[in-house]
């Protein structure tokens, strides 16, 4: 995942949400709308926008962090019709068709392992502590490159509260597993359910958050609902959906994909173009909404955040620990 500086989107090139739903009026009156607004751009998608769980609730008392303040988003209906998510299909239309099978309440977390105060919290709890303390809002991209408004809270703070001891050297994340409510579990494709993890200190950093929403609205189905990571500096595949179990562990956990193919998804899973994917080059990436096909730009290391992220692995071979 990757944060835009400002200048490198311009804004003429990004099509507003708002006037993406007011398109049936713009056309009422004959202003007609763009191709690339009818066809989704990159995605190529001309359905419907599908509505996820709580699609148009609003989330109050939003904070604005000064990371990507200055950038226009990507429209809604690209984040939210284009995306990775097997729980619930293969596609990338799937996910944001299936949305509606999955139902985020009731909702809990488990949080346990070397913290001093283990225990279970409600997800509603957790959108209290978004209102009543920070929020972060977030306009960073998953791998294919869009600018997201995340809404969530800092992963740090929320860490805290459980008080993780000193032998708390990982964090472990882990997905639902319910094919009633995920149908893509139905398939082997993957060990189900989906697994993460990160260092403590990579857990801690300020860019580091737990996302419950996006554009000021509840997160939808298909974007991980209702609580998922976002860790802006690695590969998307890292950003772990719906989560219900937080894990503290002296040891490094096994996570999905480095389990799967070790030689193709390492454990740290941080943007660095020279370091290539055994089966296609990492140095430039493909941005979502630009045209049909969408267009290529040169991938940053650590996906633009070195100045903040690269001393977490002062000293560390990164093309071995990829």
């Amino acid at each position: 995942m990757r944060i835009y500086r400002p200048g490198q989107i311009k804004p003429s090139e990004i099509t507003d949400r708002e006037v993406w739903l007011k398109r049936r009026q713009l056309i009422k009156a004959g202003m007609g709308v763009s191709a690339g607004l009818v066809l989704g751009g990159a995605s190529g998608l001309a359905a419907a926008v599908y509505s996820g769980p709580d699609r148009n609730k609003k989330i109050d008392a939003l904070k604005e962090t000064d990371y990507g303040k200055d950038l226009e988003p990507t429209r809604y209906r690209s984040i939210t019709t284009y995306n990775n998510f097997y729980e619930l299909g293969y596609g990338k239309r799937a996910p944001a068709e299936n949305a509606h099978i999955l139902k985020t309440r009731p909702w809990s977390i488990r949080v346990s392992g070397e913290c001093a105060k283990p225990g279970v919290i409600d997800i509603e709890d957790v959108m209290k502590l978004d209102q009543e303390e920070r929020i972060y809002r977030f306009r960073c991209v998953e791998a294919w490159a869009m600018v997201v408004p995340w809404v969530g809270l800092p992963l740090g703070d929320f860490l805290k509260r459980f008080e993780p001891g000193s032998k708390a050297k990982y964090v472990e994340f882990e997905t639902l597993y319910d094919p009633e409510r995920m149908p893509g579990q139905e398939r082997n494709v993957l060990d189900w359910p989906y697994r993460e993890g990160v260092r403590i200190d990579e857990a801690m950093h300020p860019l580091a958050f737990l996302a419950t929403g996006l554009y000021g609205e509840v997160l939808p189905g298909q974007n991980g609902a209702p609580l998922r990571l976002v860790l802006p500096w690695k590969y998307g595949f890292k950003s772990i959906k719906s989560i219900v179990s937080i894990r503290f562990t002296d040891k490094q956990p096994g996570t999905t994909w480095n389990d799967i193919a070790g030689d193709e998804y390492g454990f740290y899973a941080n943007v660095n173009p020279k370091v290539s994917h055994p089966r296609w080059s990492q140095k430039r990436h493909r941005v979502l909404g630009r045209g049909i096909f969408g267009s290529k730009e040169d991938t940053l290391m650590f996906n633009g955040y070195a100045e903040e992220v690269a001393g977490l692995y002062k000293g560390m071979d990164l093309k071995k620990n990829f």
